[in-house]
């Protein structure tokens, strides 16, 4: 059984407008969860004690709901309560997604969180959880990931491919630059594509981690990659990891994060994917080595270079558990809003 909440508002207490608003309200949230009257199970429905005319459990019926149970209430006087206000709670069988709760009219301020759009900055040096953090809340949210860390080793990659060193400035952005880089989502997953090709996979061997660091450097990459990012989240919600997301790429984001944990908590993380992946050639301690030199060299870098943004949360999950670093963050969100 899935529960899905909604709210709306009504401009007055009429019985006309509280059957027309009750019907946009229910009918949002059968669109937006793709439901039929089999779906539905229960309607319960509360208001607040200014709406008096007509129940909306009675509107409801009237608005062709009458196949699912129909209850109504009414809520306790609140100080500071949202006036004229109707909340649902809808029992639904079959959903074939995540559900997806509707808010609308002035009862969008009680939710912005899924009514307004979601912008979630993570940064954060190599191996600190970001991605796997990233994708948690995007889920959470069901909103968009966008790995820009992937990005960028799709641009090592194309020089890798093409044997041309970061070092050639001229040569490296040429061919980036006449490169075709995107991003697809499939099935929930980020697939990311060169020139064609899904190259998801092979970006993420190790020494295509070590050579996006010296590739992101670059400021004619930086700035194709940038443009894409930013055009992607301008459209929809959506969290971003990265190295200068809450700093370069969307510093107006107005919710940033700065993900971190020690080098050595960070080359076990490191070490244990690799494994996973059958990679056994390389120990935790040059892991260690090589991610505290890529600090270094993320630190350094002359554009955009690795910080924490003056209004960003830190955030160290040495000591903590995926799960607890996602409940910290919805709740630094819901804070927020």
């Amino acid at each position: 059984m899935n529960i899905i909440r909604g709210a709306i508002t009504v401009d007055a207490d009429t019985p006309e407008e509280i059957r027309e608003k009750t019907g946009e309200l229910l009918r949002a949230v059968a669109q937006a969860n793709d439901l039929s009257g089999d779906n539905l199970k229960a309607i319960i429905f509360s208001t607040t004690q200014d709406i008096h005319s007509c129940y909306p459990a009675k509107a409801a019926r009237e608005c062709g709901f009458e196949k699912a149970a129909l209850f109504s209430s009414v809520e306790p006087d609140i100080e500071g309560a949202l006036p004229l206000c109707i909340r649902v709670m809808v029992f639904a069988e079959g959903l074939k997604k995540k559900e997806k709760h509707v808010y609308l009219g002035k009862a969008a301020a009680l939710r912005k969180d899924i009514s307004a759009k979601l912008i979630v900055a993570l940064d954060g040096p190599a191996g600190s959880g970001k991605s796997t953090i990233a994708k948690a809340l995007a889920a959470a949210y069901d909103i968009l990931y966008l790995d820009t860390g992937a990005m960028y080793r799709a641009c090592a990659l194309c020089l890798k491919r093409q044997n041309i060193s970061p070092d050639d400035v001229a040569a490296a952005e040429r061919a980036i630059g006449a490169a075709d880089i995107g991003v697809r989502y499939e099935a929930g997953t980020q697939h990311t594509f060169l020139n064609g090709e899904d190259v998801s996979a092979e970006i993420r061997k190790n020494e295509i981690s070590m050579l996006a660091s010296s590739v992101a450097k670059l400021s004619g990459v930086r700035k194709k990659m940038v443009e894409k990012q930013r055009e992607i989240a301008g459209t929809q919600s959506c969290v971003l990891d990265g190295r200068d997301i809450g700093t370069a790429v969307l510093p107006d984001a107005p919710f940033k994060f700065f993900i971190t944990a020690s080098p050595r908590v960070r080359a076990e993380r490191r070490w244990k994917e690799l494994k996973e992946k059958g990679e056994t050639g390389i120990g935790i301690e040059e892991l260690t080595r090589e991610i505290e030199a890529r600090d270094e060299q993320d630190r350094n870098r002359e554009i955009s270079p690795l910080r924490q943004a003056p209004d960003a949360v830190l955030v160290d999950t040495s000591d903590m558990t995926a799960e607890e670093v996602v409940a910290l963050i919805r709740e630094k969100i819901q804070e927020k809003i």
